[in-house]
């Protein structure tokens, strides 16, 4: 039907005949001459009708914003003095000949280039939504983000291989979607939360190097970067040292970077363990754009007769930290207080601080409520341990560690943003080294502080058993300007170290072998060492793109409360397909009844 796409019309199609199809973007009336912006998904030209083709004009004058056109008409150049140069095509313009109408249009539910209409209007009117360039531009970057991956991967050896999306239900960390099956009545499929069980059964299958880009699925509290519904990056190899494998993900992402971005990303990554990362910035997704880091103050403390301080500073669990703001000594007491509730709502009791007005003067030239509970010997080591100086301000957590760690933590983030600290540019890191379990206090148990099939440090697992909470596991995140872009790991390949994570675990015989048996059963049939990790395309493509949202690089997300405004999903369904699946729907009863 055409012979270019819009934004195709340039200067080297001048005086040829082109056919177009598009929507209107704008139609301009100049008296006698009417303008239309004709427009599709490679951009915008101008196309011009005057009387001289009375039958093409009329169906112009009858156009309006959205009405899809089929043009045909003869390129020329611009007036001189009417040249846009904010667009590509804009040093030309197409003569129209003939005008197809080939679809009206109602007025659209909001401007296209109104940036403030609402995220439910938005997903209400999603297809008109992504008709917005920064919209089509974030599909197009995706696009080719998948692009390239998909050719990296192939280059190297890897095969695209699909997994099933209806499994059974295995504990993962997240509730699942359940499916009801029709023809195994009181028996339910779930979605997949990963690939995780069935990739490693492709390689004890001998497939050495798979990927896939894999949808996921999770029923989870959302947020900014959570999706009932994801995208992975999905890949798995066998046969490779854990340096190994990392040092490809690393090519991976760095030809990404070059390709999609023309960002040329360090060779090697960074690589920072687990416990270093928390004592310098209390996250394990550390932002090392940002020049602030947490200073060790516990043993200093242990001694003081301040128990704000002394208390957690004795507690095994306990942590104090400091944080340097350098200039901050001119924050505002009001600006202090936001901050203090800001931390209050992550756990922290208050928010203790030393404004240094002059250093020279010792005590004098401080500022602080707690300057009378510490002797001038511990003030002098608070100060040289953080190289404060005149003019900075010291801020102080005094807590368990984790309160510590998740409140000073986005307290250095929300600091170097406000007070632009943040470096430009692209840093990634490894992080490495984690614990193999976390302790669940209320639950009395251990936790796997990644996944259950990833393997520890030691390959005893007696030694496992003797001491969990001191154990390291194989697992490895990649984390970009302070945000988990992947996870993986080195995975258990012996039928008795899986079977020794368990019973730590928690998970007895009887039900591992109800829910993992298949896996269970593999590993005794030859499993060769293997390993993986898995990216969330979503929050990638985020990143790159500079979005603030994984709602805004998703065709048709759903909403905070996981619900499709565009398609009124979930829904209720028929009484008839509920008895079909032999299921009966319970409705909450109101309080009181």
């Amino acid at each position: 039907m055409r012979s270019h796409y819009c934004g195709q019309v340039g200067e080297s199609l001048l005086d040829r005949e082109v056919v177009l199809c598009g929507w209107v973007h704008r139609r301009r009336d100049h008296g006698g001459v009417i303008f239309l912006d004709l427009r599709d998904r490679e951009g915008l030209v101008q196309v011009v009708f005057d009387p001289d083709a009375p039958e093409s004009f009329a169906a112009a004058e009858r156009v309006r914003s959205e009405y899809v056109l089929r043009v045909h008409g003869r390129v020329r150049r611009r007036p001189t003095g009417t040249e846009n140069p904010t667009l590509p095509t804009g040093r030309v313009e197409v003569l129209g000949a003939d005008l197809e109408i080939l679809n009206a249009a109602d007025t659209p539910p909001f401007p296209l280039d109104d940036e403030a209409v609402s995220e439910e209007a938005r997903l209400r009117h999603r297809y008109v939504d992504l008709r917005r360039a920064p919209m089509l531009e974030r599909l197009r970057l995706r696009s080719r983000v998948t692009r390239v991956l998909r050719g990296f991967l192939d280059g190297h050896g890897f095969l695209d291989t699909e997994t099933p999306i209806l499994t059974r239900a295995t504990p993962e960390g997240a509730r699942d979607y359940l499916v009801p099956s029709r023809t195994h009545p009181g028996s339910f499929f779930a979605l997949p939360q990963s690939p995780q069980l069935f990739k490693q059964l492709l390689m004890i299958a001998g497939l050495d190097r798979y990927y896939q880009i894999a949808r996921c699925f999770r029923d989870e509290d959302l947020r900014a970067d959570r999706q009932p519904e994801f995208t992975q990056i999905d890949i798995e190899a066998s046969f490779l040292e854990e340096d190994d494998l990392l040092g490809l993900i690393e090519a991976m992402i760095r030809e990404l970077f070059a390709e999609v971005l023309d960002v040329r990303l360090p060779d090697p990554f960074p690589r920072m363990g687990y416990d270093e990362a928390l004592a310098r910035f209390g996250t394990d997704r550390p932002d090392l754009r940002i020049p602030l880091e947490l200073t060790e103050l516990t043993e200093l403390m242990q001694g003081v007769e301040f128990k704000v301080f002394a208390g957690p500073a004795n507690d095994p669990k306990g942590r104090v930290a400091a944080l340097r703001v350098p200039g901050g000594a001119t924050l505002s007491r009001k600006e202090i207080d936001d901050h203090t509730v800001f931390v209050g709502r992550l756990g922290a009791k208050g928010l203790a601080y030393i404004k240094v007005n002059d250093r020279a003067a010792g005590r004098e030239g401080l500022q602080s409520p707690i300057l009378k509970f510490l002797p001038d010997p511990v003030i002098e080591q608070i100060l040289a341990r953080t190289g404060a100086d005149s003019g900075d301000l010291v801020f102080f957590g005094a807590d368990r560690a984790t309160v510590v760690n998740e409140a000073l933590g986005a307290l250095r983030v929300r600091l170097g943003r406000d007070r632009g600290l943040v470096e430009p540019g692209w840093r990634p890191v490894w992080v490495v080294d984690f614990p193999m379990f976390g302790w669940d206090e209320h639950a009395r148990r251990w936790t796997a502080l990644h996944h259950p099939f990833t393997a520890p440090r030691s390959a005893d697992p007696q030694a496992l058993a003797d001491d969990p909470g001191g154990a390291r596991s194989r697992a490895y995140d990649l984390v970009l300007n302070g945000t988990e872009i992947g996870g993986g790991s080195t995975r258990i390949h012996r039928a008795e170290m899986q079977a020794a994570v368990f019973r730590l675990l928690g998970i007895s015989e009887e039900e591992a072998r109800d829910k993992f048996g298949f896996l269970l059963d593999a590993l005794r049939y030859g499993c060769p060492p293997h390993g993986g990790i898995a990216f969330g395309l979503d929050r990638l493509v985020m990143l790159m793109s500079g979005a603030d949202s994984i709602r805004e690089v998703i065709a048709f997300p759903k909403t905070q409360t996981a619900a499709c405004p565009l398609t009124r999903a979930p829904a209720p369904v028929s009484d008839a397909q509920l008895r079909e699946l032999g299921l009966r729907v319970r409705h909450p009863t109101t309080e009181g009844a």
